[in-house]
């Protein structure tokens, strides 16, 4: 029986399994959606199952569900035996296991439903967002009173990185989620259009710079060496480490948004951020590994040290390879494809993958009182399997996604096009298949986990664990002594390094005429327009379209005209998107009838025999009610009241003759006059 004497190891424990089992629910969605990239017919035609609508799920799952669960459980533990006391708070430890379980199902739940805010990573509607705020503001309460009570003079390195991720986080989702709500499942982005853009990605890139980079530092600093059995190689590089990682990583979004339409001094100072953070990401990297200096036999025989240190390897090889994607001469050619969908699964499938998955193996059998995993051949099984999964799905990732990248840009002699947009996806389908395939086997890998979980626990009495004292050594640097002994002053120099990057990048867009001013003729939408942006946003079109067209001969042939800022002025939030798995369709209005849109959206193969889009026949069913059409007009005349120069806003009549305006109407008329609405405004091709 735990008593105040002991560690709180049962959120611990609880924190633990679901990792195992949301680890198996995101990776399965993510095999599944992978499986419907090949075979559409996947998609049945049904909308909660739909690719669009699922992929959203996919990474929440993985990110949040999967990610987040290992960095509580580590989290916790790591802070009670590195301050040698008790979890801060009581049962607020318990609530931010029940509260963040509520939060994964709702979000389980509303996505599937359409019920999105259309923001990429960030999809959960306002509600959910305001219990992920309490959720989190509960966590930072119990790790850091945790810290402050502790037993011990100086913060572990682990928890400095923790602690960062808390804190960042927190910043992240507050500023990227402010919206004004229309209905319980509505919301529009209070930020509009080009700086929505800068937001989103300010976010974007660092809820990977922090939730699946720092958290797991935190990780990598105290697993590493407990398992080598070896002090940290270096504590002043972890410090150097520390400060510049976390300094840096706040500047590196906007590289994200290479020759789009944000300001080109915005996307520059992503690039030159984005290069310098390569010295920290690897200074880490190298600290991680050369903990095991003396204990190199021991990866022969310790399949725990195995996962670790290859997910280090893959840490190094993701934060090499993203500074390089970030150069604009690389990016030009990578973004849109799937080179960075291979990037980001390096990242999270070879890094925080198996990071996660040996951090968990380490605490098990320590939470349920056993000397060992109950199969050490199982463990072995699952890192080949899951290693061999993560190399098929990120090579055939990358060959194909610089195969698009090279067929999107290629042009004839005469300056026509070389290729259709059709033709590079019909070369993509051999390597979806081995994507699909490398999939299967990283979940076969977490099926072997859950057997080997299962098999550890059931017979074996949960652990309690008396708060002793747990030694580390290390080398002190005196400058950093007052740092790492007073737990205010490091939350306050943190606050500090991180806003610098998102003041400097964000708040200067609010005031440039090109991002608040409306371009000549682009007007509000229509209240029919309005309901089809919504449904656009509903159906996850966003996830496979982009609508930016970048001032390359190659898209401005493809497409039309290139994007410019003063277009989306109205948007909230932006649909710039980040990736072509369908065309950019920015200039897609009038390009094709209305019957065209209608047969394509119902069954798109009847229309393109090579296309793996889904089909939405629903869409052609629904009827508008008109209901709140009048309300979402309103907050949109607020949100353009605050946020744009010269823009024009709904008039009474307008709005009062919205819902009949719609009324009757169905989600299909919507959404083609959406689509035929977009791009119009310039009409020359370049």
């Amino acid at each position: 029986m735990e008593t105040a004497n002991t560690y709180n190891y049962k959120v611990v424990r609880q924190f633990a399994v679901m990792t195992v089992i949301w680890g198996i629910v995101g990776v399965a969605a993510g095999v599944f959606i992978a499986a419907q990239l090949v075979w559409p017919v996947l998609n049945f035609d049904i909308p909660w199952l739909t690719y669009s609508r699922l992929r959203p799920l996919h990474t929440n799952a993985v990110i949040f569900a999967f990610g987040g669960s290992a960095l509580f459980a580590t989290s916790y533990y790591v802070v009670q035996r590195t301050c040698q006391t008790r979890l801060f708070g009581g049962g607020l430890a318990a609530f931010t296991f029940w509260g963040w379980t509520l939060i994964i199902l709702l979000a389980a739940i509303s996505l599937p439903m359409g019920w999105t805010s259309g923001k990429e990573y960030a999809e959960l509607e306002w509600p959910i967002d305001l219990l992920i705020a309490v959720v989190w503001v509960s966590y930072a309460i119990v790790f850091f009173g945790t810290i402050a009570t502790r037993k011990v003079k100086h913060i572990y390195v682990a928890n400095w990185f923790y602690g960062a991720f808390i804190l960042t986080i927190a910043v992240l989702h507050i500023v990227n989620s402010m919206a004004l709500p229309v209905t319980l499942t509505k919301s529009y982005s209070l930020y509009p259009g080009a700086i929505d853009a800068m937001v989103q990605w300010w976010y974007g890139h660092n809820a990977v710079g922090f939730f699946l980079t720092a958290g797991f530092l935190g990780m990598m600093y105290y697993f590493i060496p407990k398992q080598a059995g070896r002090p940290v190689y270096s504590y002043r590089l972890s410090v150097v480490h520390f400060w510049a990682l976390i300094s840096t990583y706040m500047w590196a979004g906007p590289h994200h948004l290479h020759y789009t339409a944000l300001p080109d001094w915005a996307q520059s100072l992503g690039m030159i951020f984005s290069l310098i953070l390569l010295a920290p990401s690897w200074g880490g990297m190298i600290n991680g590994i050369m903990t095991l200096s003396g204990a190199w036999h021991k990866l022969r025989t310790d399949p725990i040290l195995k996962f670790l240190i290859v997910s280090l390897s893959f840490y190094g090889m993701s934060t090499f390879e993203g500074p390089m994607m970030s150069i604009k001469t690389v990016n030009s050619l990578s973004h849109y494809t799937d080179w960075t969908i291979g990037h980001v699964h390096s990242g999270a499938l070879g890094w925080v993958g198996l990071v996660s998955i040996g951090s968990i193996y380490f605490l098990i059998p320590k939470l349920f009182n056993r000397e060992r995993m109950y199969s050490i051949k199982l463990m072995d099984a699952h890192f080949w399997v899951a290693t061999i999964g993560i190399v098929l799905c990120i090579a055939s990732m990358w060959i194909a996604g610089v195969m698009q990248g090279l067929m999107w840009r290629a042009v004839n002699e005469d300056g026509t096009l070389t290729y259709s947009f059709v033709e590079s996806l019909e070369r993509m389908y051999p390597y979806y298949t081995v994507r699909f395939l490398g999939g299967l086997l990283f979940l076969v890998g977490m099926l072997i986990m859950a057997y080997n979980v299962f098999k550890t626990n059931s017979s074996a009495k949960p652990a309690t664990a008396t708060a002793a004292q747990t030694a580390y050594s290390r080398t002190r640097i005196m400058s950093h002594e007052v740092v790492e002994k007073n737990i205010g002053l490091m939350i306050i120099l943190i606050l500090i390094v991180i806003s610098f990057g998102g003041l400097a990048e964000i708040v200067p867009l609010f005031f440039i005429k090109d991002t608040t001013e409306p371009t000549a003729g682009v007007k509000p939408y229509s209240a029919l327009r309005l309901e089809g942006r919504d449904v656009y946003i509903r159906e996850g079109c966003y996830v496979c379209h982009s609508q930016m067209i970048r001032p390359f001969r190659a898209e401005t042939e493809r497409y039309g005209h290139y994007s410019v800022a003063g277009e989306s002025v109205y948007d909230h939030p932006f649909q710039w998107g980040s990736k072509r798995t369908g065309p950019d369709l920015a200039r897609v209005g009038a390009r094709y009838s209305d019957e065209w849109h209608r047969v394509h959206l119902i069954n798109p193969r009847d229309v393109v025999p090579e296309s793996n889009m889904p089909g939405f026949p629903w869409l052609d069913k629904n009827k508008l009610d008109g209901k709140h059409t009048a309300t979402k007009m309103r907050r949109m005349n607020t949100l353009i009241s605050a946020t744009c120069n010269g823009c024009e806003t709904y008039s009474e009549a307008d709005i009062a003759k919205a819902g009949d305006d719609v009324k009757g109407k169905t989600e299909m008329e919507a959404l083609i006059a959406y689509l035929q609405g977009l791009g119009t405004a310039i009409k020359t091709r370049r």
